[in-house]
């Protein structure tokens, strides 16, 4: 098949949410199914498999043991807050309501 039918291409328009015209259904017939095709050639990599990395590299992360330490005297770190309200500290509004 050199190209995928009007349904399945309407049907790939209706999950994008768009709309497209007689002409451009034409297009996308040919189009999609030359991208699909490309995907496609995926399945034929040499010793292709599920448990395949994204990464050619393994992850030896080292992290520090985690210790306890002194806590901080909430007057010290007032100190290095531009502003608060009480002990709260004030921070800039990051979403409108």
């Amino acid at each position: 098949m050199d190209k995928l039918s009007r349904e399945e291409v309407l049907h790939v328009a209706n999950l994008a949410r768009i709309g497209i015209s007689d002409s451009e259904i034409e297009k996308y017939q040919v189009e999609l199914k030359k991208l699909l095709d490309e995907v496609d050639k995926i399945k034929d990599v040499k010793n292709y498999d599920e448990d395949l990395l994204i990464a050619p590299h393994d992850h030896n992360t080292v992290l520090r043991d985690d210790e306890v330490g002194k806590m901080l005297d909430q007057s010290e770190i007032m100190k290095n807050v531009p502003r608060h309200n009480g002990n709260f500290v004030e921070v800039p509004v990051m979403l409108n309501e």
